[in-house]
């Protein structure tokens, strides 16, 4: 049985990634690419709370997602105060968000008046009832372009698209899972990191808990302290002295 469930999801993968593996090489006709705003009253006001955020040195860390990263006000609040709020970091993430909904806010004044050493990213999972993992690879590449573009010199931490749904074979979880499988070839060893900590969620056999993630997406507050203590080191060593 253990053989079989590996066998399916090793061919979804593959369906899920498609024959190439090159994220932008049709980037240009992709929607995930493509710079888009919402228009929801409640996304332009917190877009626009984000842009007149005080602009200064002290911002030296930017956390860049969708609900999941929006939750550190929530569910990551406290955890956030003790791991990140002393770093200097600021909270880039809106619930609902895909790739270009994010693309759109960097280049409409997210990143104006800062300079952050550092982009943790994490963005992709929006996207994947509509889109196929190498169209999210595709947006996530995009926006991995766009802070470098925008931040001369930033490093980024692109952390892997999170699990969803109960079990390996979820269908979102397959399509995610392809998008990350091209993803780690964004990593240069230069400025781009990549890094996987999906495991830090999982059960052994790939179950997500509802322990952990109570929706079977969005991490509770002991989801957040797991995804802290997973990356805290990684951020210490690419943070300037």
């Amino acid at each position: 049985m253990l053989n079989s469930t590996k066998t399916a999801l090793s061919l979804a993968l593959f369906l899920a990634t498609g024959l190439q593996t090159s994220c932008k090489s049709t980037a240009e006709a992709l929607e995930t690419t493509i710079a888009v705003p919402r228009d929801a009253e409640w996304w332009q006001a917190r877009h626009k709370g984000m842009n007149a955020a005080e602009g200064d040195e002290a911002v030296r860390i930017v956390f860049v997602g969708d609900s999941i990263t929006q939750g550190w006000e929530a569910k990551g609040k406290e955890v956030w105060a003790e791991q990140f709020a002393p770093l200097g970091s600021r909270n880039l993430g809106i619930s609902g968000d895909r790739t270009q909904h994010v693309i759109w806010r960097l280049q409409n004044g997210n990143l104006d008046g800062i300079r952050p050493e550092l982009a943790v990213v994490m963005i992709g999972t929006n996207n994947s009832g509509a889109n196929s993992s190498k169209e999210i690879a595709a947006g996530v590449e995009e926006v991995v372009d766009e802070l470098g573009e925008r931040c001369p010199g930033v490093q980024v931490l692109l952390l892997a698209i999170f699990p969803r749904g109960t079990g390996l074979t979820d269908a979102m979880r397959v399509v995610n899972a392809g998008a990350n499988m091209l993803l780690r070839a964004m990593d240069d060893g230069r400025t781009v990191h990549y890094l996987d900590i999906n495991s830090v969620f999982l059960e052994a056999d790939g179950t997500l808990p509802k322990s952990v993630m109570p929706d079977l997406l969005h991490p509770n507050a002991e989801g957040y302290r797991r995804w802290a203590s997973a990356i805290r080191p990684t951020i210490d060593q690419l943070l300037l002295p």
